[in-house]
């Protein structure tokens, strides 16, 4: 389960994903279910659809891959570093006034219903941002239809109903996987919303940073969830602005531990890793900065490896069954001698949907 975060909560979790492959001896990307919500989203497409978590931190770092090619027959070295944080004006005025009156009234009727940012979303006007670098980003990896993992969902929130939709899961609507990945990301207020159907969605963190709670009842034994806006660790800082980024995390930790609770109690062992302190020294305040990206990956290697060797969660993570040695660390010798690297549509051979 891969939390909500912008930009600087993504790369956090790509080193966090990094750390727990490493030491682990797993890979994420073969986990039964893969569920991102915004950020996570981005990362979790890109990890269900066979990118190991390495490749993304040497893409990220600046590395280039000769000899590894898109479906569109690109070359991968020049593919967006920044994992779509590209920011581009959307073409077109937005309309003014409320974003979504329909959403705005909805939850306003029952607000005891919904969680404060529902209430808020419709209140709002559209962004002006557009969402092709985020689209861009996912299409690089899966060119058209879905992922071929059969568990990945990408949580979003619908613009009228204020209801979240988890795209993938066998109830909601069918979706380009590029097109449910940037309406996961769409943040109200600052990107346009995403048309799927005849439907508009906005970011799934609209209901909840971590939507765990979408996990109950599916027999798993275990979630492993990180989650970039909560935290167990309190900022001393007396400036406003972090105080409120800290009362922000505080609501983040205290949703994230009730929906822990409620997968606990259909018999699921729940393994919660979270942004520390440290985390926050490089992360600053605002999780949409394109600065210090990859300071936050590195730095996230190290804090949750530390978290990871906590005996109580070693003994958790004991069962995970052992991944390829190709998807835990970068294999010897030049791309073209690297087995099986990066899935299939990477070399420019398109998966099929699941």
């Amino acid at each position: 389960m891969l939390g909500a975060g912008g930009v600087l909560g993504g790369a956090w979790l790509t080193g966090g994903l990094q750390a727990l492959a490493e030491e682990t001896g797993w890979d994420p990307g073969s986990a039964e279910q893969i569920v991102g919500t915004s950020a996570g989203a981005m990362v979790g497409a890109l990890v269900a659809a066979g990118v190991p978590p390495w490749f993304m931190v040497a893409h990220s770092a600046g590395e280039s891959f000769a000899g590894l090619a898109g479906p569109d027959g690109r070359p991968a070295a020049e593919a967006d570093r920044s994992a779509g944080a590209v920011f581009r004006v959307q073409r077109g005025l937005p309309p003014l006034g409320p974003g979504s009156v329909r959403m705005a009234l909805t939850t306003l009727a029952r607000p005891m219903r919904h969680t404060p940012l529902q209430v808020i979303t419709g209140w709002l006007p559209q962004g002006v941002l557009a969402t092709d670098s985020l689209e861009e980003t996912i299409g690089r990896v899966v060119a058209r239809g879905w992922v071929g993992h059969p568990g990945f969902w990408a949580v979003t929130c619908d613009y009228d109903s204020g209801k979240r939709v988890p795209f993938g899961r066998l109830d909601a609507p069918r979706a380009d996987l590029a097109k449910a990945v940037a309406a996961s990301c769409a943040i109200p207020g600052f990107y346009r919303p995403v048309r799927i159907g005849a439907r508009r969605y906005v970011d799934g963190g609209v209901c909840s940073a971590s939507n765990l709670d979408l996990l109950k009842g599916l027999g798993l034994d275990l979630v492993i969830c990180l989650n970039p806006t909560s935290s167990r660790h309190r900022s001393d800082s007396r400036s406003p602005l972090a105080r409120l980024v800290g009362m922000s995390r505080a609501a983040s930790g205290r949703r994230l531990g009730y929906e822990a609770k409620k997968v606990r109690a259909t018999g699921t062992s729940v393994v919660l890793i979270q942004p520390t302190a440290r985390d926050h020294e490089v992360m600053g305040n605002n999780l949409m900065s394109t600065r210090r990206r990859h300071e936050v990956i590195e730095r996230a290697m190290e804090t949750v490896r530390e978290q990871l060797a906590a005996p109580a969660v070693r003994r958790r993570l004991a069962g995970l069954p052992p991944g390829e040695p190709h998807k835990l660390r970068r294999p010897p010798g030049p791309p073209s001698t690297w087995p099986e690297l990066v899935p299939a549509v990477v070399r420019g051979r398109p998966r099929r949907a699941a």
